[in-house]
């Protein structure tokens, strides 16, 4: 575990280290909430953002630019249920769940800064107090991966762990859920309400064998987190129906997560994941400084 967390760090540490200078804007999904200058509006920006008082000045559409608060809270929903702990690739999605998790923390602290976590395996849930400084960086990474893997037959409920999240009522911030977002949606509405006051991110850990099964004859299937198990063979039109249904779902929580008013960072354990974090922090540090999307 110790030779794991600091390899991590330095994997984290040495590709994303420069990436934010003094701001927010190359990870936030929106720029904080202190007011800034007013630009022209263009094409997909958020029209809550608006400055109908310079519009109807120049009679072109505005929107008010907001900078980053100086202290930034941030809370991190880490999903470690039963269906985390699968990986054909490079590693399980609980890796990648905890390497999202260090991602964050290094991009948001600093400055004052405070982040915490509520850690749902769906046998219990953890609560990790925010705080700021290096010292509890660690700790509370550490604390998560070291989190004892779910039973078999216990069911993750990621919709709890965000309603744990937004009760109490804190301080305007930034929140993260990280999970793999299997099953229905019933996350939308304790999602949708917490976006009423915070900035959301969804980051949704894939592995590849759940988008496309491959050509392995007969093979069992099971469910992690209700324990069944069924015996098929992998004939060219279950293939076409399996892939089929899994694009449908990824659709499915994509459209949610939008309509809850989240980015969204989708990483997969057969891909570079700190190349795919540097695109989507690039591309959202361009999009909120008036570079386009």
């Amino acid at each position: 575990m110790e030779a794991s967390l600091r390899a991590l760090e330095l994997t984290v540490r040495g590709r994303l280290d420069g990436l934010l200078q003094g701001n927010h804007l190359g990870l936030v999904p929106g720029p904080g909430s202190e007011p800034g200058d007013a630009r022209a509006y263009q094409p997909g920006d958020d029209v809550r953002r608006m400055d109908w008082a310079v519009t109807a000045r120049t009679t072109e559409p505005h929107v008010r630019q907001t900078v980053a608060d100086r202290e930034l809270e941030t809370w991190v929903v880490v999903d470690l249920s039963a269906s985390l702990d699968f990986g054909t690739a490079s590693c399980e999605k609980r890796d990648l769940a905890i390497a999202a998790l260090a991602a964050i923390t290094h991009l948001t602290r600093g400055g004052g800064n405070r982040i915490g976590a509520i850690v749902a395996t769906g046998e219990k849930t953890m609560r990790l107090p925010a705080r700021g400084g290096i010292a509890h960086a660690h700790t509370l990474i550490r604390r998560v991966a070291e989190t004892p893997r779910a039973q078999t037959g216990s069911r993750g409920d990621l919709a709890a762990a965000v309603e744990q999240l937004r009760r109490p009522p804190r301080r305007r911030g930034l929140a993260v859920v990280i999970s793999d977002f299997l099953g229905e949606p019933t996350w939308e509405r304790p999602l949708r309400a917490l976006s009423a006051r915070h900035e959301l991110l969804a980051v949704e850990v894939l592995d590849p064998r759940e988008l496309d099964l491959p050509d392995v004859g007969t093979v069992v299937l099971a469910d992690p987190e209700s324990g069944r198990q069924r015996e098929v063979v992998t004939t060219p039109l279950l293939r076409r129906e399996f892939a089929a249904a899994a694009a449908e779902h990824r659709d499915l929580v994509a459209r949610t997560l939008r309509r809850c008013g989240a980015a969204q960072l989708t990483l997969r354990t057969d891909s570079d994941w700190v190349a795919d974090v540097v695109r989507f922090a690039l591309s959202r540090k361009r999009m909120w400084s008036g570079g386009g999307r």
